[in-house]
């Protein structure tokens, strides 16, 4: 029901910084929390951080809090995602999703109970 595109991916050297993109169409009123995701190698997808659509409020898991900062533009159905002080350890492909939940339930960390996500955009870090 909404389609999302990630854009601003790339390969830069560690210390170094991205700003990463998603842009939504569609159904877009389904939108109510919008979160970036990432995944690894051989690895699970896992939470990077959410923002709800209707207030802004942010939520960050503990190893890119103060380094990552989500942001959204309600008018042009974007979010982004700024990537700074960035470690070889942040390499993966980062997706955007949206769900349609209450902010306040806190499933949104959750892959598993999201319906629409992006084709994902690629994060190099090099040391």
């Amino acid at each position: 029901q909404v389609q999302l595109v990630e854009s601003g991916g790339g390969l830069v050297q560690a210390g170094g910084s991205l700003r990463l993109s998603c842009a939504a169409s569609g159904r877009t009123f389904n939108i109510y929390v919008m979160s970036w995701f990432r995944r690894a190698p051989g690895k699970e997808r896992e939470f990077v951080a959410a923002i709800s659509w209707g207030t802004g409020n942010t939520y960050y898991a503990d190893s890119v809090k103060g380094r990552f900062t989500i942001s959204r533009d309600t008018a042009k159905n974007t979010v982004s995602l700024q990537l700074n002080s960035l470690k070889p350890e942040d390499t993966a492909l980062y997706y955007c999703a949206v769900i349609r939940i209450s902010w306040g339930t806190h499933y949104y960390t959750d892959p598993s109970k999201y319906d629409n996500w992006g084709q994902g955009t690629q994060v190099t870090v090099s040391s």
